[in-house]
């Protein structure tokens, strides 16, 4: 799985990504970690209609969805730290993006196609792949979310190069001088 964090300001973190990401799963550890309270976009919006985003789906519409995802967002607070987890679908609406930026860190969890659609349908209840080919359907809704979830902010060249060489310190904490010594 890659990672890639698109936004520094705010306080919390919030994870994007496909369905399949693994976005519930690192909100947990996160969480775990952390101590931070964890809210689950998904969660909230099963909560409010008292059925699963399975029944939601067919009954109210997926519009009706994403609207309830919004408010969702809506509802969490800005000022306190915690661990967001969004749905996979979270990025289709403009509004989504800005609440999001403004609440914390956004860290997009990505990964192969292949990857991502096996993990997404081993579940089988994820309503957008109940169509005649799951694969193709999947294929179709990444590649159209893909550049939302990039576009939802960017890390100037500083703020990349800094997290590059963070990365790097902790896999490697004593790294080599890269002088080689000289026999005198």
């Amino acid at each position: 799985m890659r990672y890639c964090i698109v936004n520094r300001q705010g306080r919390s973190i919030v994870l994007i990504g496909m369905m399949g990401a693994g976005k519930s799963s690192v909100g947990r550890c996160l969480h775990r970690r952390t101590g931070r309270a964890l809210h689950d976009t998904d969660e909230i919006v099963v909560t409010n209609f008292g059925m699963s985003i399975s029944e939601i789906f067919p009954k109210f519409g997926e519009q009706r969805f994403r609207q309830a995802e919004t408010e969702a967002l809506r509802s969490l607070p800005t000022t306190k730290q915690a661990i967001i987890v969004t749905g996979g679908g979270i990025v289709l609406r403009n509004e989504n993006a800005e609440i999001v930026k403004r609440l914390g860190v956004i860290v997009w969890l990505d990964g192969d196609e292949e990857t991502l659609f096996a993990r997404a349908f081993r579940k089988r209840n994820r309503p957008l792949l109940q169509t005649k080919n799951p694969r193709k359907t999947f294929s179709q809704i990444l590649d159209a979310r893909r550049p939302l979830y990039a576009n939802t902010s960017v890390l100037t060249d500083e703020e990349l190069a800094v997290a590059i060489l963070a990365k790097v310190t902790r896999m490697n904490p004593k790294p080599e001088s890269p002088i080689p010594a000289t026999a005198s």
